[in-house]
């Protein structure tokens, strides 16, 4: 009865839908070596993680 139920669910709902928005390159870091560091070449995704929520 329960593996019918879950089937039934697994067959109505998608498991997961992601939205990605298109990227444009604007901006990139000069150095590679500071790139390398900051973990991306492109500074508007540079968020570093402070151990808490900001607003």
């Amino acid at each position: 009865m329960q593996e019918n139920r879950s089937e039934q669910m697994r067959e109505q709902y998608p498991l997961a839908m992601a939205y990605v928005p298109w990227q444009h390159m604007t901006n990139i870091y000069e150095s590679l070596e500071e790139a390398y560091r900051r973990g991306t070449i492109f500074p508007e995704l540079d968020k570093p993680f402070k151990g808490r929520r900001e607003c």
